[in-house]
């Protein structure tokens, strides 16, 4: 349960990873007011941490507060995470340009590993564990490229399209699979141009499974 209680250590990060976790996950649905006093007890921390990490989800557009009203999760706004997903796509395109040629074998064992789990973690229909093997996976390159103002970008504005992308691997994730090896490929050949466009189709699909869900609203 992503709301157990916390042990004593960075208290505020792990609040902050432990409420966005809950939030992703669908514990704490769209439009659920939360009070930091509340979710303090639950995670057994003191107000402090909870407060300074719902400030964080609010920067992270996860919260949204009105001040003399309440706090709540944010509704899933389609527009606002387009918005934050064509953001990501550019900066894996760049870190993967900029990380090509400074791949290793052990960058690429690496990447197939993770893969391997990903793929893994699908046939289980473990969501998290996909989650956290696709995020291992290209993790590899953003730490490659060598470039903080990009990865801060990508921590700054992936939180906001985490619901979408587990509604995705929970019922399209097994195409992910042959586009990562295509990319693992492309890396350990050196192949930039192939690289960057497989990382623009999986970014790209994420953002077709948007456009899907917009019209299936309309």
């Amino acid at each position: 349960m992503s709301l157990d209680p916390v042990p004593r250590v960075l208290l505020r990060d792990q609040a902050l990873t432990r409420i966005r976790d809950a939030i992703v996950a669908g514990d704490l649905p769209p439009g659920t007011v939360v009070k930091d006093a509340a979710l303090a007890g639950r995670l057994g921390l003191s107000v402090a941490p909870v407060r300074a990490a719902l400030a964080r989800l609010t920067d992270e557009g996860l919260v949204e507060a009105k001040p003399q009203s309440h706090t709540r999760v944010t509704p899933l706004v389609l527009d606002q995470v387009r918005d934050a997903a064509v953001v990501v796509r550019a900066m894996h395109e760049l870190a993967v340009r900029e990380a090509v040629g400074r791949v290793t074998t052990e960058d690429v064992a690496a990447m197939r590993a993770a893969n391997e789990r990903f793929a893994a973690a699908l046939r289980a229909a473990d969501v998290d564990a996909a989650m956290g093997a696709d995020d291992e996976l290209h993790d590899v390159l953003l730490a490659r490229c060598g470039n903080a103002a990009l990865t801060a970008t990508v921590d700054r504005f992936t939180p906001a399209i985490r619901r979408l992308e587990r509604q995705r691997f929970a019922a399209h994730g097994e195409g992910s699979v042959a586009l990562h090896d295509r990319l693992i490929a492309a890396c350990a050949a050196a192949d930039a141009d192939t690289a960057v466009a497989t990382t623009t189709e999986i970014w790209t699909a994420l953002l077709s499974q948007l456009e899907e869900t917009t019209d299936e609203r309309s």
